[in-house]
This record gives C-alpha cells, sequence and structure tokens, in this order.
C-alpha cells in the first residue's frame, strides 16, 4: 500500500529501481541512464533524476552525496562504504570487516545519539592497477584517520 506520502510506482520507476538493484559500484545517475536507456530509449536523464530522487524521498534506495557528485545505493540494511580518492567509485565494506565499530557508543557517551556515518577512504583496485594515485593535499587528511605508515 502506497502511503499519502509515497508516490506511485510508474512503469519508468519500476526500471529505473530494477537497473539500479542490478549495479552494486553504486553508480551516478548517468550509469543508470545508461543501463535504463536500453529498455527506455526516448527516457530523458532528467527524467531518470527526478526518480531518483522520489524513489530515495520513499525510502527505496539511499543518495550518496560527496562535494558535487551524487550515487545511489539500492542497499537499504546498515551498511558502510569505502570511497576511491582518484575515481570517486563506492563499495560496500564487509560487515565482518568493522565487526564492533558502533557498539558501546551509548554507554561511553553522555549524547543521545542520534545515528552516525562512517566512510573509508582510499584507491581502489582498478586505479592501484593503472598506476592512479592521488596527491592528498594536508587540509584533507586533516579530516580523516590515516592507517597507513601509522606507527600507533
Amino acid at each position: 500500500m502506497i502511503s499519502s506520502n509515497q508516490k506511485r510506482m510508474t512503469r519508468q520507476r519500476l526500471i529505473i529501481l530494477e537497473e539500479l538493484r542490478k549495479m552494486k559500484n553504486h553508480p551516478t545517475a548517468d550509469d543508470i541512464y545508461s543501463a535504463v536507456r536500453g529498455h527506455l530509449p526516448r527516457i530523458s536523464l532528467g527524467t531518470v533524476y527526478r526518480n531518483l530522487q522520489t524513489l530515495a524521498a520513499d525510502g527505496e534506495i539511499r543518495m550518496l552525496k560527496h562535494g558535487g557528485r551524487m550515487r545511489f545505493d539500492s542497499s537499504l540494511h546498515r551498511h558502510y562504504h569505502v570511497r576511491c580518492l582518484a575515481c570517486g567509485r563506492i563499495d560496500d565494506v564487509p560487515g565482518s570487516a568493522v565487526k564492533g565499530l558502533n557498539e558501546g557508543i551509548l554507554e561511553k557517551s553522555d549524547y543521545r545519539i542520534i545515528g552516525f556515518k562512517v566512510e573509508f577512504t582510499g584507491i581502489c583496485p582498478d586505479c592501484r592497477n593503472k598506476g592512479k594515485e592521488v596527491a592528498i593535499e594536508k587540509e584533507t587528511l586533516e579530516d580523516f584517520n590515516i592507517l597507513e605508515d601509522n606507527n600507533d
């Protein structure tokens, strides 16, 4: 049943959602547009983008914003991401890799915790294989806990 805030699941919206669910790489609207055009050759990029916004507003997908770039995630279960600093690719981090990351915060803080966001950063395998590296400015590093060459 559709709530009063949710929009009807049109054929276009359903195809966009199905194509997004096939992609595991957190695609951009352009990536989804390219995939959807195989089913709907006359669809415009604007229509795809508006439908993605509607799907996100309806809680069907997540929008991942970083800088001026928007990516989309069809996985709604609690999980973390790793983002390539060279190309912007985003992948899911296996739950076993971050087991216990958010446990105990309620007991160790006086805050009423509402939520949190964790994102790992690095260079993806494709960029590493192509020899791509990123000049990381000192100001950028101040936002991260650096794991490489750490003597702690």
